[in-house]
This record gives C-alpha cells, sequence and structure tokens, in this order.
C-alpha cells in the first residue's frame, strides 16, 4: 500500500496547486496532509479491485456481481485489509443428458403443399380491373367502398371506425358475411345502412362481441384477374427461372428448408426444457437481473422499431416488466449455464473461423465495419459474450442432432 500511496503522492504533487508553492514543488508531506481523504479514497479504488481480482483467482472462485467491501481497514504503514461478499458460479452436478430424444413436426413436403403455394403466389401478383358498366355487384366482384361504424346501443367502450376506401370482396371467405349479404346487388354511387354483430371470438379484440351500425358508399366495381401457370409468369417471378417446373421445386426447396428450420426451432426448445428440468440449481441474482435486463432493452428496441415513442416507454410499469421477465430469463440462464458445462464435457470449443464469420455478419447487419464491431464488443465485453453464446448454440446443435 505504501508504493501505492507515494506514487499517488507523486501525482499529487505535479498537479496541485496551494498558495505559496509553485505547481510541482508543493512539498509531500503537505500533500498528504491537505488531501489525506482523497488519497485514502484513491488507494481504495486503486488496490481494492486489483487484490479482490488476484485473491479470487488464487481460490479459483468466478465472481458474477460486484464484491460488496466491508470491514475496511487502511492506515499508513500497515497492510490493506478488507472483507468481499459476492456471488459466484453455481456448481452442480450435470444430469445425464445422452438419453433424452425430441419429436419434431413433419417436415414433408407434399405435391399438394407446392400447388397451394402457387395459387398463393398467382392470388398475390392478381390484378384489379374497374367495371365501367352500370351493373349490381354479385358474387367474386370487388366492391370499392368507404364507411363509418359507430358502436350499437351507446357501448361506452367501442369507438367509432372510419375508413375512406377499401376493397370488399363479394361473398369472399375472409369477407363478414353481413357486409356480402347488404352490398349484394348494390350499384356504383349506392349507399347502404347495416348492422353486424361481432362474436365474443373475433379476431380484432376492440369488436370482440360489439355491435356496430355501418353506412357503406360504393365508389365503384372491380374484378380480379390471376395470371395463367405459366412459363412467361414464372421468368416474371425471378430471372433465374425459365420454367413452371423450376418454380415448383424451388417453392418445394424453400418451404422443405422452411419446415426443416421450424423443426429443428421445436426440437431444440425441448431439448433446453428437458435440460433445465432434469437440472434445478439456484441462479445468482446478478445473473439473473442481468438477463432480465437484456430481454427488457430487447423489447424496448422492438418496441421503438414499431414507432413507440420515448416518452410513453418512460411511462410503462418497469417493476411489472420486470417480473414478468423473471420466469424466462431464469429459464434461460440456467440453460445457458447446463449448456457450458457439456461443453466443457464434450470438449466443444469455437474456432476462430467461425468467431470470425459471426463478427462479420453482425458488422454488415450494422451497416459497420469489422473493425467497428470488435472496437465496440470489446470496450464492453461483448466479444466473450458472443463467444460463450455460439459456443452454447454449438453444444446445442451437437445434441439436437443426436436427440432427433
Amino acid at each position: 500500500m505504501r508504493t501505492e500511496t507515494d506514487n499517488l503522492v507523486n501525482r499529487y504533487q505535479k498537479l496541485a496547486r496551494i498558495p505559496g508553492f509553485r505547481k510541482g514543488k508543493v512539498p509531500a508531506s503537505i500533500i498528504r496532509q491537505r488531501f489525506a481523504e482523497d488519497l485514502k479514497s484513491d488507494v481504495v479504488e486503486a488496490l481494492v479491485p486489483r487484490y479482490f481480482r488476484e485473491e479470487a483467482k488464487k481460490q479459483n472462485l468466478a465472481p458474477v456481481s460486484q464484491p460488496r467491501v466491508t470491514d475496511l481497514h487502511i492506515q499508513e504503514g500497515e497492510p490493506l485489509r478488507f472483507k468481499a461478499s459476492f456471488e459466484i458460479l453455481p456448481e452442480f452436478k450435470l444430469a445425464p443428458y445422452d438419453d433424452i430424444r425430441v419429436s419434431t413436426i413433419d417436415t414433408t413436403v407434399t405435391d399438394e403443399n407446392v400447388e397451394t403455394a402457387l395459387n398463393n403466389l398467382r392470388q398475390q401478383h392478381a390484378t384489379y380491373n374497374a367495371i365501367e358498366e352500370d351493373r349490381p355487384l354479385a358474387d367474386g366482384d370487388f366492391a370499392v367502398v368507404s364507411f363509418n361504424g359507430t358502436p350499437k346501443g351507446g357501448e361506452a367502450d367501442a369507438k367509432p371506425v372510419e375508413v375512406d376506401e377499401i376493397m370488399v370482396e363479394i361473398g369472399g371467405e375472409n369477407t363478414i358475411p353481413e357486409f356480402s349479404e347488404n352490398l349484394r346487388g348494390a350499384k356504383s354511387g349506392e349507399t347502404r345502412t347495416f348492422d353486424v354483430k361481432y362474436a365474443d371470438d373475433f379476431s380484432d379484440k376492440r369488436l370482440a362481441g360489439k355491435s356496430m351500425t355501418y353506412e357503406v358508399s360504393v365508389k365503384g366495381i372491380k374484378t380480379r384477374s390471376v395470371p395463367e401457370l405459366t412459363d412467361d409468369f414464372a421468368k416474371e417471378l425471378g430471372a433465374e427461372l425459365n420454367t413452371v417446373d423450376e418454380l415448383r421445386n424451388r417453392l418445394r426447396e424453400n418451404m422443405q428448408s422452411e419446415k426443416e428450420h421450424e423443426a429443428a426451432h421445436q426440437g431444440k426448445d425441448k431439448l433446453v426444457e428437458e435440460l433445465v428440468k432434469r437440472n434445478d440449481f439456484p441462479i445468482p441474482e446478478a445473473m439473473l437481473n442481468e438477463q432480465i435486463d437484456i430481454r427488457l432493452e430487447r423489447g424496448l428496441r422492438a418496441l421503438a422499431a414499431q414507432g413507440m415513442r420515448t416518452e410513453d416507454m418512460k411511462r410503462m410499469d418497469f417493476d411489472r416488466l420486470r417480473t414478468g421477465q423473471r420466469e424466462a430469463a431464469l429459464r434461460e440462464v440456467r440453460a445457458s449455464l447446463i449448456l457450458g458445462q457439456i461443453a466443457d464435457e464434450e470438449k466443444i470449443e469455437v474456432s476462430d473461423e467461425e468467431f470470425d464469420r459471426e463478427i462479420e455478419s453482425l458488422a454488415a447487419q450494422s451497416k459497420q465495419t469489422v473493425e467497428q464491431v470488435s472496437a465496440r464488443l470489446t470496450q464492453d465485453g461483448g466479444l466473450d459474450r458472443i463467444r460463450h453464446r455460439l459456443r452454447n448454440e454449438k453444444t446445442l446443435d451437437s445434441l439436437y442432432r443426436r436427440s432427433a
């Protein structure tokens, strides 16, 4: 401690401005007297973390929280002494896992699946043509309408609805029956008024169980023209496609890939669930709180991307949100520790090439250079977290291949 104090005194001598002494010429005894408390604080700030790290390493401990320092003894000419309490990585005996088997969804892509996808593509590329003749709306037509909807019977929690322009398919499977029934036979320029009683389980919760009165004005009539399934249609969908058969094959490959991805996602979730179920051990609050913070930050970024204003986010009940995230965060932390121990046992590591590919991918996503991303992640310890995540993902991939 004496060496550290002497170094600090020398630094203070160079910077201190005290009346009666030139800068850099203040005697050490004056520095020690005038800045006694500051020197003590600086010594503690410099030495406590260093000695804490050294002792933790010596005792083979892995702290996961900042130490709470008590019984600090610091006196000139005496050894620095203190007590530190902190949380460490939990020790647990890993339960057997080689017998875990998971069932997954069927990844078979049938001809019927492909034909349905082809039909959906044709529907997505349909064109709509205005009908000039003066005729009434019939099934299969699309009514171009504007409408106002008002709550029926003074329902307090229902709100008026106003739409400037929308197309309604008469008799369409996704069209509310009352709209088809009341608009069928109407002509362009007509206005019709009718009531709609929404089911209690209606998809739009704002309307579920409500009754509305609609005043609908027909602005025009259109018909839908769906393109034929030809080689020309296939060519319009991609420069590398020349025939309908090539389009079918491409759709089959994409659907197969999506199904396999979903099957792997579900299978890994079930595998992790079983691992967590078999390994029950306490989680340090510091690790749990850090994971809750990560989940909340991820959720807030998603809300911001959807357009939520910062002032609206600040009014959110964060205590309630943290409580709501606790169970999922607990599962994620426990799963991470379990996978880490399995990786240790099976000697699974992330190669430099795998790590570099991940950093390059992050750089491309953030539109930054690899150097910029690496510098940012180095400052907050992100590189170690990424390597740990990649190692766990690699371990989970290995377990999934063996369990499927």
